[in-house]
């Protein structure tokens, strides 16, 4: 087994602020995250019904890719394969879906019979956010941070 030799010099830490590199700005971009489910039509139905998304392609009891309702971005729902399993309470794993009008679109999933850990409330650093979790128990934040989502983010009351 080969090793590394390592190097006694430290390599500069990137600040929060730092700006995309060359190689990042040349090209790379989220394109989907992959969803472990039990039941793909049953998540397919969550995630299609209850939030919006559009339906791409599906592989009925397997696979289904998902596009986001605003946006461009897409989720992938993927039966567990024989002898996988999970523990999505366990696993350190929430899906942020930022909504506008958070409080209206969680309402409107509540009347569809949706229920929430919490509903649509103002968080310390500033952002609005519902949890939620999705039929296999992925963790789920609905969200509104507006011009802020992209700037780093204080704890109210911290100067």
């Amino acid at each position: 087994m080969a090793t590394q030799k390592q190097s006694k010099s430290k390599r500069p830490v990137a600040k929060p602020r730092a700006r995309a590199s060359k190689a990042a700005a040349a090209g790379l971009a989220f394109h989907h995250a992959m969803i472990y489910v039990r039941d793909v039509g049953r998540s397919l139905a969550f995630y299609r019904d209850a939030l919006g998304f559009r339906v791409v392609e599906e592989f009925p009891g397997g696979y289904a890719r998902l596009c986001s309702p605003s946006g461009t971005t897409t989720i992938a729902l993927h039966t567990l394969l024989p002898g996988q399993s999970f523990a999505p309470a366990n696993e350190g794993m929430r899906l942020y879906f930022e909504v506008k009008a958070l409080e209206r679109f969680c309402a409107a999933m509540v009347a569809r019979g949706v229920v929430f850990a919490q509903l649509p409330k103002s968080m310390p650093w500033g952002w609005k956010h519902a949890y939620l979790r999705d039929p296999d128990g992925h963790e789920i934040s609905l969200y509104w941070a507006g011009a802020a989502r992209l700037r780093a983010t204080r704890r109210l009351g911290d100067h």
